[in-house]
């Protein structure tokens, strides 16, 4: 079976690495991998092929700028063109990125059944790319892998239990890519602050587009580093344009993007996780450390019903109350909620036994 997987973004990076290395232990199973470029930052991007060992992609389409239409719709006519040459017998997406949404649409409108790994997923927030995306791509796949039983509810809710198409609970291949990872987890180049930080990312358009949001966030990093505990913050180059262009200023310990290795590194030994990422959320959890989102909802709703997760929006004297409350605590996987590292091979499995 031959099979064309689409990544373009961080997250997918880190979830192809176990996945594509499943792969490989499955003799029927040919792969070529497409990347969008979407991120086209070396730290970004090309650190993760070299971290991770993820085979080098077959295609490097460079399609990293534009609004949100024009990059999707420049990708989903160079996928197009791939997977016409290609003629895979499966379409292999991920999460919820312009990237996950070009490939999914390309591999429908030829009649190649497409994959969706972390399928199910809802913030029930529409004026979020990413929910628009997730929902669309769904709807046109045919195997729904879902993350979480919470990711299968909200398919049944939503009639797919009633479609000719297949949902599977394999748990989270985050999950996977942590454990296997974290023993070859390595410190940034330089870091030098001692252990019990307060580790932040920032990057969600609904944050950084917002004036009011971003600079009640800023003030928010800036107090908690003041007053609880030392903040490192890996930025994005455009959150860093973001934060200039309002004429903000983070007193925090910056830090350039950070490879997966170092990330796991940071994640092991802060104190507490800040964030607005989706993906974080989840690694904070993975390594037992307390997380404060910086969202006003989340897809990973289980998160916060077990108090694993506070959602504090952008909420200035929230962030840094939750931060407060937090720093320290200590979070135990009691309930097993992402598979317990077991995702891909299921992934794996199963396209296997498929019938396209």
């Amino acid at each position: 079976m031959k099979i064309i997987t689409i990544i373009g973004a961080r997250p997918q990076f880190i979830k192809a690495s176990v996945v594509s290395r499943s792969f490989v232990e499955q003799t029927a199973l040919q792969e070529i991998i497409i990347h969008t470029g979407q991120h086209f930052d070396t730290n970004m991007s090309d650190i993760f092929f070299e971290q991770l060992s993820i085979p080098r992609p077959a295609y490097q389409l460079d399609i990293n700028s534009g609004s949100h239409g024009e990059m999707t719709g420049r990708m989903l006519a160079e996928i197009e063109h791939v997977i016409m040459a290609e003629k895979p017998d499966r379409v292999l997406v991920y999460g919820d990125t312009n990237s996950t949404l070009a490939g999914a649409l390309a591999a429908a409108k030829l009649h190649v059944p497409v994959a969706h790994v972390e399928a199910g997923l809802r913030s029930f927030d529409m004026s979020m790319p990413e929910e628009i995306n997730r929902i669309l791509t769904d709807q046109v796949s045919d195997l729904l892998f879902c993350p979480t039983q919470t990711a299968v509810d909200n398919l049944v809710s939503e009639g797919f239990e009633r479609k000719p198409v297949e949902v599977l609970k394999v748990g989270d291949v985050m999950q996977d890519s942590a454990l296997m990872f974290a023993e070859h987890a390595s410190p940034p180049e330089g870091f030098v602050i001692g252990d019990g930080f307060v580790l932040a990312t920032l990057h969600r358009a609904e944050n950084t587009d917002d004036p009011a949001r971003l600079a009640a966030i800023v003030n928010a990093l800036n107090e908690v580093n003041d007053t609880i505990a030392p903040i490192v913050l890996p930025l994005h180059p455009r959150t860093r344009g973001a934060i200039a262009k309002a004429g903000l200023s983070l007193d925090v310990h910056l830090t350039d993007p950070v490879g997966y290795l170092e990330m796991i590194w940071l994640l092991r030994r802060c104190g507490l996780v800040l964030t607005d990422s989706g993906g974080v959320q989840k690694e904070a959890f993975f390594f037992g450390k307390a997380c404060v989102t910086m969202r006003d909802q989340t897809e990973w709703v289980e998160l916060v019903n077990v108090g694993a997760n506070e959602l504090a929006g952008a909420d200035k004297d929230k962030i840094v109350s939750a931060a407060a409350r937090h720093i320290g605590r200590i979070v135990d996987d009691t309930y097993q909620l992402y598979g317990g590292g077991k995702a891909a091979g299921r992934i794996a499995q199963r396209l296997v036994n498929v019938k396209c």
